[in-house]
């Protein structure tokens, strides 16, 4: 039996564009409590500051604020705890590897509902960008607006 969904939800880490470049992208489960799903659902979730981090082989995600349910009294979850993402071993074993390389992050780009309910966490390898980097990605976006203001 399906769950009734209405919308889907889609929360974004913007910041995370600036900030990294992105090498691979991966959409990974996520491991939640019943509470967290329903405040997902809501859309009381952020991914600033997160990150992703292996341990003992399984790969978690730190920082990853889900707020508590609204409804959940005794029963809530805590907001900020180390939740563990669902990823083939061959994907585990494929980014382990990468990590190992210098200056490589593992960093949540947007947390989603599936088109059957659940939550995904879409999911980069990520090298961080210098300052320079950063201001030849504004000087392309003002280029860019610019332009479009001119022809329309």
């Amino acid at each position: 039996m399906k769950p009734n969904i209405q919308q889907k939800i889609s929360i974004k880490n913007r910041r995370a564009s600036f900030d990294y470049s992105f090498i691979e992208t991966y959409t990974a489960g996520l491991v939640l409590l019943g509470t967290e799903i329903k405040a997902i659902r809501q859309g009381k979730a952020a991914l600033v500051d997160s990150f992703c981090y292996f341990r003992k082989g399984e790969l978690y995600v730190k920082n990853l604020n889900i707020s508590e349910y609204t409804e959940g009294n005794l029963y809530n979850h805590e907001p900020q705890r180390e939740r563990k993402l669902l990823l083939s071993k061959q994907e585990l074993s494929k980014l382990e590897k990468k990590m190992k390389d210098q200056g490589l992050t593992i960093i949540p780009i947007t947390l989603f509902t599936s088109d059957s309910g659940y939550a995904k966490l879409e999911i980069a390898l990520a090298k961080g960008k210098k300052l320079f980097d950063k201001r030849e990605d504004i000087k392309a976006k003002d280029i860019d607006r610019d332009l479009k203001r001119k022809f329309k």
